[in-house]
């Protein structure tokens, strides 16, 4: 997909909205400081697993789909920290992407769909 085509969405739409948690994966599955693909509703969900951050060990899912390139490369990103914001640059064109709201630091027009995700025990849960 080029950039003229991506959609326009406002921070509100990409918030994740609360609903009810379901089990994704288990803990056993992520890898630390990288990302591992899982399906989920329809569609493919990049998660994150930062162990070791000011928060404690945490979990971002994020939409693997990259909206410059329409690959499903995200999850082969790398993580990293851009002015105390956690981000995923997209393997392909090296934007980056908030892992707490998606949206791109470099052009407001792109943006990844995000859920909330958590560590329930050894289980990885991703709310509907």
């Amino acid at each position: 997909m080029s950039q003229a085509n991506a959609v326009r969405m406002s921070s509100a739409q990409l918030a994740p909205q609360p609903g009810p948690w379901q089990v994704l994966c288990s803990r056993d599955d992520l890898v630390a400081n990288s990302g591992v693909v899982a399906w989920f509703d329809g569609a493919q969900v990049a998660l994150f697993y930062l162990p070791e951050t000011e928060q404690g060990e945490q979990v971002f899912a994020i939409e693997n789909r990259d909206p410059k390139s329409g690959a499903n490369v995200i999850g082969r990103g790398i993580v990293g920290r851009i002015k105390d914001e956690y981000v995923i640059a997209a393997p392909l064109y090296k934007q980056h992407f908030s892992l707490e709201d998606g949206r791109c630091l470099e052009d407001s027009e792109q943006y990844l769909r995000v859920w909330s995700a958590r560590l329930n025990g050894d289980l990885v849960e991703i709310a509907a």
